[in-house]
């Protein structure tokens, strides 16, 4: 049997999982799961007769050799730190490499030795990074090929709660790595281009500078700029064009209250809380606010951010019960990120009935003979359940199809790469397809790019 190593079996595998199992028989496969932890993955492949689940320490190289030395083709599921030292195994036993992840500097200098061996190290296949590329490249190409020229490509994605589970103020809950949320947009300001001029919005303006969009069938939403809009911008073949802008979606007025964390420091994850397991929600809260002999930490709050009584924004904070002085945070050295962290994931975690949904959408401005044209895509995923959810299948079915195409022969030209050509996305959309990730393109009236009222 062709043998296929999943390394790592986080919330974003079920569906990568389900799939593989699903081919195994028709394909000749068997999956190999590790991971430091393997109940989740033994509750994902139910006894499978084609899958295994065994302990992979990833920092025990001898047993980490052993598993890639005896696959044929190898997933790695990790954080994106980790992604190396599984590369450049894979480089010593000849083994090609599927990632979701961003593709590293370490990463891409693996590129000249995997061509020479002719090893396909596939890297941002999941949902954005990955679906993202691949939609956006298709309508590009297909522009170009009638002899247009691209003026404006924005690209947006969130990962949200369905309607039917939206029962927050927040229109909110973590479909995805809940620190990764807490510490958007941090390291440096958002960097564009709009009508040919560079522009910037550093972190403490990033969530009040936002756009919106509508998505039909699903309404309203916002969108805050994405911290390098530009690093596509070459890869994608774009050097000339006028206006570039990715951003992250959420529901309209999101941003807004979460510019409150932000303006007050509780996002900040570069120090530590002292004695902060012996805090309660409310003292956490406190510590950010001036002193004061008399007022309540209600008062000051509002007083700090300038907050009317009549603003949803403080409903909102009551929901999440920052201001409980019987909840403790209860863990030690914590930084403010990881503190407030903690306290969402008590509103915001997904219940067992919970459904979410990935929502991403593209704009396309082009000239063709004198004229100007905009094509608007749109894609929306819903999910399941709390394990089969839409983010587990927009990330894990692209990087299992495009595993497969690997191993069929499907998806030829080695080395460190993203998909970007038409020989990955090609088959790998017409496929995503069948599982009702699809996009709709409507073309509309071109209006140039106006976001954020600058």
């Amino acid at each position: 049997m062709r043998k296929i190593l999943v390394i790592g079996s986080g919330k974003s595998t079920s569906y990568l999982i389900k799939y593989l199992l699903d081919k195994s028989e028709a394909e000749n496969l068997f999956i190999s799961i590790g991971d430091i932890n393997i109940d989740h993955a033994n509750q994902l492949i139910k006894n499978h007769k084609n899958a295994t689940a065994f302990v992979l320490d990833i920092f025990d190289k001898k047993s980490r050799n052993e598993a890639i030395k005896n696959a044929d083709i190898v997933i790695s599921m990790l954080p994106a730190r980790l992604h190396i030292d599984v590369a450049k195994d894979c480089l010593s036993f000849n083994k090609h490499m599927v990632t979701a992840s961003y593709v590293s500097p370490e990463m891409e200098a693996l590129n000249a030795e995997a061509i020479e061996k002719g090893l396909i190290f596939m890297n941002e296949i999941g949902v954005d990074p990955g679906i993202d590329h691949m939609s956006a490249m298709q309508v590009i190409d297909t522009i170009r090929k009638k002899g247009g020229e691209l003026i404006l490509f924005e690209s947006f994605t969130g990962g949200l709660i369905a309607p039917e589970s939206d029962t927050n103020l927040w229109n909110y809950k973590f479909t995805w790595n809940p620190r990764n949320v807490v510490v958007a947009g941090q390291g440096g300001a958002a960097k564009f281009l709009q009508e040919g001029t560079y522009k910037y919005i550093p972190y403490n303006r990033l969530f009040r500078r936002t756009e919106f969009l509508e998505v039909d069938g699903f309404g309203r939403f916002e969108a805050y700029a994405n911290r390098d809009s530009l690093k596509y911008q070459s890869v994608y073949g774009l050097n000339s064009i006028k206006t570039l802008y990715r951003g992250t979606m959420r529901r309209v007025g999101f941003s807004k209250a979460w510019n409150m964390f932000v303006t007050l420091g509780m996002t900040d994850d570069s120090y530590t809380i002292d004695d902060s397991e012996n805090m309660s929600y409310r003292d956490f809260v406190n510590a950010f606010l001036p002193y004061s002999p008399s007022d309540s930490v209600e008062l000051k709050f509002r007083h700090a951010l300038k907050i009317d009584q009549d603003d949803i924004v403080w409903d909102k904070l009551l929901e999440l019960g920052i201001f409980n002085p019987k909840k403790m945070v209860t863990l030690k050295k914590a930084t403010p990120a990881e503190i407030l962290q903690k306290i969402l994931m008590d509103s915001w975690t997904l219940g067992e009935k919970d459904k979410d949904m990935l929502v991403m959408y593209h704009k396309f401005g082009y000239e063709l003979n004198g004229k100007t044209y905009q094509i608007d895509s749109t894609m929306v995923t819903l999910g399941q359940d709390q394990t089969y959810t839409a983010m587990a299948k927009t990330v894990g079915l692209p990087v299992a199809i495009t595993t497969l195409a690997i191993l069929n022969g499907k998806i030829k030209t080695p080395g460190v790469q993203i998909p970007i050509t038409k020989e990955v996305y090609e088959p790998i959309l017409k496929e995503l397809a069948n599982f009702n990730i699809v996009f709709k393109e409507k073309e509309v009236p071109y209006l140039g790019y106006n976001p954020l009222n600058i």
